[in-house]
C-alpha cells in the first residue's frame, strides 16, 4: 500500500517560538543600495487600518489602468533626531566599532534609555571605515496617542554613494531631524519588521492548525496523535505542542508605499471618531498597501526591501482616502 501524503503541520521556518526580547523588532541585516545617500531605515507607530480608492498600477493585472479599491495601514511617522554616528571596521570577526561620537545637544528623555554621558575630549577620526550608521530616537513626545514618552534609541545604515559621501552625510545630520521622505518616497517598496499581536499559551490546533482527531479518540479530539518514534528517546522540536503563540518578530517584504502625508491638517486622514484603540493622526503620516505585523501604537520599522522583484511606481494615482468611522454599526 502506498503511503499516503501529509505534510507537517506548522512551518519550521519559525523557530523557536518564543517571545519577543524587545517590544519593537530588530533590523538584523541591511540590503546594499545604489543611488545618491540616503538612511536605510526609519520607523513610525502603527495606527490603524482603512482603505483607498486608487488606479491599479500593476500592469499584468486584470484591473489594469481601472479605479480599485485597497485596504491600507495607517502608520505615523514623526521624524527621528540624529543622536550620535558610529563608524565601522572590519576585521577577519566582522564589523566593529571603530569611531562614535554624540551629540552636543541631546534630548534630556534620551537619559531615561541610556546613562547621562560626560562631555569628554573627541577621539581622533579614523581613516578606514567599512559601515556608516546613525544612532537615531524616536520622539514620542509628539505623538498624543502613544501613553509612553520615553523614546526608543536604535541603529539606522546610510546606504547608497560613496562611503565618503556617507561619512559626510552622518556628520551633517548629527543632531538634526530626518523625516520619511529622507527614507523612502510613494510607489517604493519597504520591508515591515515589527512585534506581532501576542496571543498567550495556546494549544496544538490553534498554535500549528494540526487535525482534528477521530471522534472515537478515547481521550481527546485537539492533540497530537503521537510525540514521535521510540528512538531517538526524546521529543523532537519538530513535534507541534502548546505553547507561546504570537508577540514574535516577523518580517514582511515587499510592502508598497501608497502615500505619504506630509501636514495631516491639510490632508485629513482621520477617520470620523478616531481610530480604534489609537485614536487621531496629529504628524506625519504614511500609507502602506496591505496589512503589516503588530498591534496599535506599536512601534514598526521599516527598511529598505532586500528582495525586491517588481520595479518601483512613479505615477501611483490615489483617487479617494476612506475617512468613514471604523467603530462598527
Amino acid at each position: 500500500m502506498a503511503t499516503p501524503h501529509h505534510p507537517r503541520r506548522g512551518s519550521m521556518g519559525y523557530y523557536p517560538r518564543v517571545r519577543a526580547k524587545s517590544i519593537f523588532g530588530t533590523i538584523r541585516s541591511w540590503p546594499e543600495i545604489q543611488g545618491p545617500v540616503k538612511v536605510q531605515a526609519f520607523a513610525g507607530y502603527k495606527v490603524g487600518m482603512t482603505h483607498v480608492l486608487m488606479v491599479d498600477y500593476r500592469k499584468n493585472s486584470l484591473t489594469a489602468g481601472q479605479e480599485v479599491m485597497a485596504a491600507v495601514t495607517v502608520v505615523e511617522v514623526p521624524p527621528l533626531t540624529v543622536a550620535g554616528l558610529r563608524f565601522y571596521d572590519e576585521n577577519e570577526n566582522g564589523l566593529f566599532v571603530s569611531y562614535e561620537k554624540w551629540a552636543d545637544n541631546l534630548d534630556k528623555s534620551i537619559f531615561r534609555r541610556i546613562p547621562e554621558r560626560k562631555k569628554s575630549n573627541e577621539k581622533p577620526m579614523v581613516t578606514k571605515v567599512a559601515d556608516v550608521r546613525l544612532i537615531v530616537h524616536t520622539n514620542p513626545q509628539l505623538v498624543k496617542s502613544i501613553p509612553s514618552k520615553t523614546p526608543e534609541i536604535f541603529e539606522v545604515r546610510v546606504g547608497g554613494g560613496t562611503i565618503e559621501e556617507r561619512i559626510k552625510y552622518a556628520q551633517e545630520k548629527l543632531g538634526k531631524q530626518i523625516t520619511f521622505d529622507e527614507f523612502s518616497k510613494p510607489g517604493k517598496f519597504v520591508d515591515v519588521i515589527g512585534v506581532t499581536k501576542g496571543k498567550g499559551f495556546t494549544g496544538h490546533v490553534e498554535r500549528f492548525g494540526i487535525k482534528l482527531l477521530h471522534h472515537k479518540n478515547r481521550k481527546h479530539r485537539r492533540m497530537i496523535g503521537t510525540l514521535g518514534p521510540w528512538h531517538p528517546d526524546w521529543v523532537r522540536n519538530t513535534v507541534p505542542q502548546a505553547g507561546q503563540m504570537g508577540f514574535q518578530q516577523r518580517t514582511v517584504h515587499n510592502i508598497r508605499v501608497i502615500k505619504y502625508i506630509s501636514d495631516p491638517t491639510k490632508e485629513n486622514v482621520n477617520v470620523k471618531g478616531g481610530f480604534p484603540g489609537y485614536g487621531v493622526v496629529t504628524n506625519p503620516c504614511v500609507l502602506l498597501h496591505g496589512s503589516i505585523p503588530g498591534h496599535m501604537k506599536r512601534l514598526i520599522k521599516m527598511r529598505d526591501p532586500a528582495r525586491q522583484t517588481s520595479p518601483d511606481v512613479t505615477d501611483l494615482v490615489i483617487r479617494y482616502v476612506s475617512t468613514e468611522s471604523k467603530q462598527g454599526d
